[in-house]
């Protein structure tokens, strides 16, 4: 225990270091203290998870013993990957074993999507193949309709955090000029930098976009009762009533909806 008086926000993040994410004081500076948890994943795959999903509980309630308040897995696919109903007895019982409010980075990109008004998404991933199509189902479970999906392959954790913003970027555009009716971009992986790439996206596409870490650290501090606006890293961040709405859209003519386009 601590005596900071700042709020204490846990996170249960994926690489074995468990060091908080470089997105929290680009976010919020000091006004929060972060502490966090590492599972110790072998790669962004299935296999890679297994091995510790199980351990999730237990890195929940040694943050709760370090002075939590509220608790977010911050991870995308590990919460994701065994389908909506395991994510929604993932959370419930992080609730259950802490007696803490606690979240996952999969409940945390349902609702930015949800506040960023985007129904139609290109989505952009660090993933397989595997993953992508589990991703496609948990969105389209959840209301979302994916217009084109497409990943680096990357399984390595190390790797993912090397991924360049022009690679991102690239990605990006590459996936919404397939349906350019979608409603904005999601950037799938918690551990890919993405806050420098989303303000020039948001601008260049005339959409909102959002991504998996970005997205986890607004709703864990929604969760946690502290302000989430960091209004230079786009509209997300914005104040909810200074949101800019998407730009017109042209839609699909009737009949004309098109699958998800794969990489």
């Amino acid at each position: 225990m601590t005596s900071d008086p700042r709020p204490t926000i846990g996170l249960i993040v994926p690489p074995a270091a468990g060091e908080v994410p470089v997105d929290a004081a680009l976010l919020y500076g000091d006004k929060v203290r972060f502490i966090a948890r590492g599972l110790g994943i072998g790669g962004v795959s299935p296999a890679g998870f297994d091995p510790v999903v199980d351990t999730i509980l237990d890195k929940a309630r040694e943050l709760r013993d370090a002075g939590a308040q509220a608790i977010s897995l911050m991870g995308t696919s590990i919460s994701f990957y065994r389908g909506l109903a395991f994510t929604e007895d993932l959370r419930d019982s992080m609730q259950q074993a802490t007696g803490l409010p606690c979240t996952t980075m999969s409940h945390a990109i349902v609702a930015a999507l949800r506040a960023l008004g985007m129904q139609r998404v290109a989505v952009a991933t660090s993933y397989i193949g595997e993953l992508n199509d589990r991703l496609v189902d948990y969105l389209t479970v959840s209301g979302f309709d994916v217009t084109a999906i497409e990943g680096l392959s990357i399984v390595g954790v190390k790797e993912v955090g090397e991924v360049t913003p022009q690679t991102l970027t690239t990605l990006s555009q590459r996936v919404f000029a397939r349906d350019p009716s979608a409603d904005g971009i999601f950037i799938s992986c918690g551990g890919l930098l993405t806050l420098d790439v989303i303000p020039p996206l948001e601008r260049d596409l005339q959409r909102p976009v959002t991504a998996s870490s970005p997205a986890g650290f607004w709703d864990v501090m929604r969760l946690a009762g502290q302000d989430p606006a960091s209004p230079r890293y786009g509209r997300l961040f914005q104040p909810a009533g200074d949101r800019e709405a998407p730009a017109p859209l042209s839609r699909p003519a009737a009949g004309a909806e098109q699958r998800p386009a794969a990489a």
